[in-house]
This record gives structure tokens, sequence and C-alpha cells, in this order.
């Protein structure tokens, strides 16, 4: 996981893509309330009916008053959690932290960004709104450095809040030009003779922006006089079911759904349909999925692409801003659409096969995870993060427990080699509450636990799942799942400084031919863990000749995630038998491998052994500042040289060096020039030393 920047700082905030019309009263103050040299408000937040535009506000304002964060401006979307207690999460998945522990969220990220000064932006913050109240007030007095930004229905209710109601636009001139803008596409130009009606249709709507939008597209297919006249009618009594239930709201979000339903009445039956079944998608989808999930009955598949165009030009879906093959539904438009899907009888259904489609998905990866396209499944699985969460979510609300433990076993395993160490924990432990039924999916499900626990330096719960999954391998009589299960144990020994007894499990398991599945993974890493407990022992010749035979399996399979350990493995052996020129070569080498992957806990290992070849070359100065760039890398893991004492000693053997070669003043500058670098630019830099 990298860090992420917006213009070279760090950050995520999306480009703006539309005009941003009106709003200059609140724009401003918005500005004021979040400059930490004017304001002293460090919790603000935007509140408002559904579709006033507070998302929008609130990126609008962060966006200009970015500068004033060095350490970024952080948007978290929480639209797409459906389950309580996921709001920590989403925020230290949100920033560049990639930690790999079993601490607590607030903890991890308290000291992340313990001395730092950024801004996160909390969006749509009502669904889960006691999380939310939860998350910020235990934070915010831990790091005085940190403002938050919320957009809601409703306020956190903290002290220290200031709130900001948005209204609507007022009618006579924001809401007009908001509506003159949105329907230039039609070939409109407002003017003084049709200006009145257009008054009339933004103050039907309430001035509500997201109402005049989806007002504003139709006349392409309408006249003006025509679009006013349909504002004026009462909708049909089908509608009534989706009004009734936010009868009980404020007078503007009755005025939004019914806006909203009105753009449903003009949609032709099967735009209906698929916009009602696209709600499952928590977050963005790609048009192939949704011919998947969607497709069926009186809605062919055929014909969904051409009904995803149509919804794009009416502004019910739209496309993703960074990446225009995906697409994604408004919140207010998502609940629409649920609401409808609910009253059509087909919520679950749908929903199962938004879980089966994804349920697919994941057991395709792992069984390609050992080949060529190991880098593109990562990249997979890391864009469809939230569908994946969802599908797992509901598994795991199904009566049938072994759909939920095989779904587990697939996605958790992926999570565990992408970096979602804590949502694969998640998973697996609800997966495997109330015990499991024997069979390869427990074996899967219970190995991808106890490689979870290494990850994290967890190792007395590895050593647990050590044992449990050396049982049910035996019980299933798989000579592969054997050896998949001696890494658990072996590599626990090894992290915990028990090198002889891990040296004698590891050697102990059988050779077999390495398959292209996740079992083969699970061999190459029992032979990764191999060599490293070889290396820490002193052994630096059995460690080589196992790392070179990795690094064959690994490239005869097309894979990189063990192949780029064994990189660092060699380099580490370079480094000992003198020849600087190849640990150098392979700690880059090592390096490109975990970075293709968004293996921090790789590349921050590699980084140390580039360090000691750089500085072996003679470069005091370019491996303190790769020292410096480790440093920031481990912060990120949460747990600096995986808590294993032999590899701290080795990292303070290298610093001690090159304090040595250029002195403690020159030492610390170069340190901290690296440490103040950007993931990938410390990443660049190191690609290019010596």
């Amino acid at each position: 996981m990298s860090d992420k920047t917006t213009g070279g700082r760090p950050g995520n905030l999306p480009s703006h893509t539309r005009s941003f019309i009106g709003r200059r009263e609140e724009l401003g103050r918005l500005e004021r309330d979040l400059d930490p040299g004017v304001g002293t408000d460090r919790l603000v937040s935007v509140v408002g009916v559904g579709g006033v535009g507070k998302t929008r506000l609130a990126l609008r304002a962060a966006g200009r008053i970015e500068g004033a964060y060095p350490d970024g401006v952080w948007l978290v979307e929480l639209s797409p959690l459906h389950t309580a207690g996921l709001v920590g999460l989403a925020v230290m998945e949100t920033l560049p932290l990639s930690d790999r522990s079993t601490r607590p969220v607030i903890e991890v990220v308290a000291e992340w960004a313990e001395g730092k000064r950024l801004l996160l932006v909390l969006d749509s913050c009502e669904h889960v709104l006691a999380d939310c109240v939860a998350f910020v007030e235990k934070l915010l007095p831990l790091l005085p450095g940190l403002h938050v930004l919320v957009t809601s229905r409703e306020p956190l209710g903290l002290p220290g809040e200031r709130v900001l109601c948005l209204d609507p636009l007022p009618v006579a001139d924001d809401a007009v030009a908001l509506f003159a803008d949105r329907a230039a596409g039609s070939e409109f130009t407002l003017d003084d003779t049709n200006r009145p009606a257009v008054e009339a249709v933004c103050r039907r709507l309430d001035g509500i922006p997201l109402a005049i939008e989806l007002a504003a597209v139709r006349l392409g297919e309408l006249t003006l006089d025509q679009l006013r006249g349909l504002l004026g009618a009462r909708l049909p009594s089908r509608l009534d079911l989706l009004s009734a239930r936010g009868g009980e709201g404020p007078p503007r979000h009755q005025t939004l759904r019914t806006a909203i339903g009105w753009s449903h009445e003009l949609c032709a039956p099967l735009e209906r349909l698929l916009w009602a079944r696209l709600s499952v998608f928590p977050g963005d989808f790609c048009a192939s999925v949704a011919d998947d999930v969607c497709a069926g009955g009186p809605l062919p598949a055929d014909q969904i692409p051409g009904l995803l165009t149509r919804l794009v030009e009416q502004s019910i879906v739209r496309r993703h801003v960074a990446d225009p093959a995906r697409y994604r539904l408004l919140d207010a438009v998502r609940e629409f659409g649920a609401d409808w899907l609910r009253a059509l009888g087909e919520e679950r259904t749908v929903r199962l096969r938004h879980r089966d489609h994804y349920r697919r998905l994941a057991r395709e990866g792992c069984a390609e995870w050992n080949t060529g396209r190991q880098a593109a499944w990562c990249e997979r699985v890391l864009t469809e993060h939230a569908n994946l969460r969802a599908a797992m979510d509901c598994a795991l609300t199904e009566p049938d427990g072994r759909v939920a433990l095989a779904m587990a076993a697939d996605i958790g395993f992926l999570w565990r080699h992408c970096g979602y160490l804590r949502d694969a924990q998640y998973c697996l432990d609800q997966a495997l509450a109330n015990g499991a039924p024997p069979g390869p999916d427990r074996i899967r499900a219970v190995w991808t636990r106890g490689a979870v626990a290494l990850l994290q330096g967890d190792l007395e719960v590895a050593a647990n799942w050590a044992v449990r999954c050396a049982d049910a391998a035996r019980e299933q009589g798989d000579p592969v799942a054997v050896v998949a299960a001696k890494y658990l144990r072996g590599g626990q020994l090894a992290l915990s400084g028990r090198l002889s007894e891990a040296v004698q499990v590891l050697a102990g398991a059988p050779r077999l031919p390495v398959r292209r599945d996740w079992f083969g993974a699970a061999q190459l890493q029992v032979r990764v863990a191999l060599a490293f407990a070889h290396l820490l022992s002193g052994d630096q010749e059995r460690a080589r000749a196992v790392a070179e035979e990795v690094r064959a399996s690994s490239a005869a399979c097309g894979e990189s995630w063990a192949g780029a350990f064994a990189d660092s493995l060699v380099a580490q052996t370079d480094l000992v038998r003198g020849d600087i020129l190849a640990a150098v070569a392979n700690a880059r080498t090592a390096l490109a491998g975990h970075a293709l992957l968004h293996n921090t806990v790789g590349a921050a290992m590699a980084l140390d052994v580039l360090a000691a070849g750089v500085v072996a070359a003679g470069d005091g100065r370019r491996a303190a500042r790769l020292l410096g760039i480790g440093e920031r890398v481990w912060e990120l893991t949460g747990r600096a040289q995986m808590d294993s004492p032999d590899l701290m000693a080795t990292r303070r053997s290298h610093e001690l060096r090159v304090r040595g070669e250029i002195g403690d003043p020159a030492y610390e500058k170069a340190y901290e020039e690296g440490r103040t670098m950007a993931y990938e630019e410390g990443l660049d830099y190191a690609a290019h030393s010596y």
C-alpha cells in the first residue's frame, strides 16, 4: 500500500470534473473554519438533507485549503459500509498506513498521525453515526494537528463541533444557474423568456441540487413546458410505497425522494429494473459485472450495456472520476433503488447473485494466484474491495455456514496477500467461530488465518492455528496441505527466534511439484521461511541455495510474491560474499517485485538490505536516505522489522556502519531527508540507487 498524492502532495482528494455553482458564502465560511491558521474548531460538520450538495461543498473547500495541511487531506468514503464497527478500519485503509498488527485501530492511527497536520473528511456519516462519534471522540484529543470535516444528514453532537447547516440553493439565481449548466448538453440556453419556467421548476424542487440535476438532463427528451407540467402532476400511486418510508422525515427530504421518484417514473421499465438491481453494489462497479449480477427474467444481459448508457445520460448512474470504465450510484439514488428492489421482492435474490459473483471471482483469484496473473489479481482485489467486503458480509448473514467458510477462505487469502489483514482476520474469525466441517475449505481457512497472524506478528495466535491446520491437513490426507501447514509452524518458530526448531520443521516438508493455485503459493512460502531461518542461523550457503530454488520456481510460475522475498534473501547472501553490485541489483529487484504487489513489509525488508549494499559500495549518505525511507515504510506496517529481534539487530548494525562512515550530523540530515519522502517518491529514489 502506498502513499496517495494529489498534485504531488499527500492526500487522495478526487479531481473536480463538474463546474461548481453558487455556495460562495458557505464555501468561504467553510474555508475559514478549516484553516488551522484562522479557525479554532477542529471538528466541522456540513449537515443537510440528501442531495443538497454536502459532499461537493466539502470537497471543494477541502481542495482549496489543502495547502494548510502538509500531511494531506484524506477523503474517507463511508457509504459502502454496511457493518457496524468498521469506520476506524475505513480510515486506516484510506491513510498511507498498512498496519499489519492486531493493535486497536485508534492506537495505530494515533501513532501514525502523531506530530502530523492533516484533515480527515468523513463523508456520508449518517448510517454509521454512532461509530463516527466514537471514533472522532477518541481520536481528536490524541492529535492536536488533526482536523475532521464531516458530511452527514445530522451532526455528530460532540462538544466543540461547528455545524454548517446547508440549505438548498436560492431559486432565483444559483438554482437557475445550476439548471442551465446541467441542461447545456441538451442545447438549452437560459434567457429572459424561459427563465420564469426554469424558476418554477427549481422552486418545485425546493432548490435541491441533485433534484435539479435529475430534472435538467431530461430536456433532451422533454420540452421545458412538459418538464414543468410533469413536475406539477401527482406521482402515480405505485410510488407511494417508496415515498412512505421517508414520510416522517423533513419536507425537503420528501422533495428529494419525490424528485428521484419522478425521474424514476420517466425511466423505461427495464431502466427502472436495472436501477433497482444496481443498488446492491456498495461502491463502484464495471459494466461486465453489472451484466452478471443484474441480468435475468425480463432483463436480458445483452440489453444491459445500452440501458446503463441511458441511466448515465439521465444522471442516475455516474461514471467514476478516476476510471471511466467503472460506474457508481449517488447515495440517495442508491437508497431509492434499494427501496424499489425491496418493493419488487428481489432484494435477497439480487444480493445473493452479487455474493455469488464475487464468490466466483475470489475462487478464480486463488486458483490463479501462483501464476503470471498474480499482479493483475492484486489490482483486481484492491479495486473490488468494497464489493468483496459486501459479498462477504452477505455470506456471513446467511444460514449456510459452508458458503461463508468457502468465501472467507478465498477472500481472506487474497486480502492477506494484498494488505487487508484486518478484513481477512475479521471474516475468517466469523466463519470459523462456530466450528467448520472437515474438508478443503476448512484447511484453506485455517491456513490463511494462521498466515494472517504471522504477518501481524501475533505469534501465540499463529502457533494455535498452526496446530489446527496440521491436524486438518492430516485428517484430509492431502500431502500438499500437509506441506502448507509446515509454513505456519516453521514461520512462527523462526520469528520467535527458535531458529534450529524452525529449520527442522521447514526442512522436513516433502518436496512436491509446485501447484499453480493458492497451495502453490503456500509451498513457496515454506521454502522462503526455510531460507529465512537458515539466514538468521548464520548458514549463508543453505539460505542462498533454498532462496535460489524459490527464485527459479517463482520464475517458472510467473508469480512475484514469494520470488521478491527470495530476491531479498539472495541479496543478503551477496553482501556476505562481498559481491556488492549483485547485492544492490538483487535488492532493487526485490523492491520492484514487492512494489508491484503493494507488499509494504516486503518493500521495507528490501530497503534495509539495499541500504546495507549501498553503504558497502561507499555511498553512506545515500544509504542513510534509504534507511530513512525504510523507516517510513516500516512505520506504515505498524511492526518495525516484524518485531523480529534478529531483523532489528541487523538493521541496527547497518545504521551504526553508516554513522561510522559519514558521522552523526550527516547521517541525521540524510536520514531525515529519506524519512520525509512520500512512499512512491522514496521507492523511485531507491530504484535508482547506486
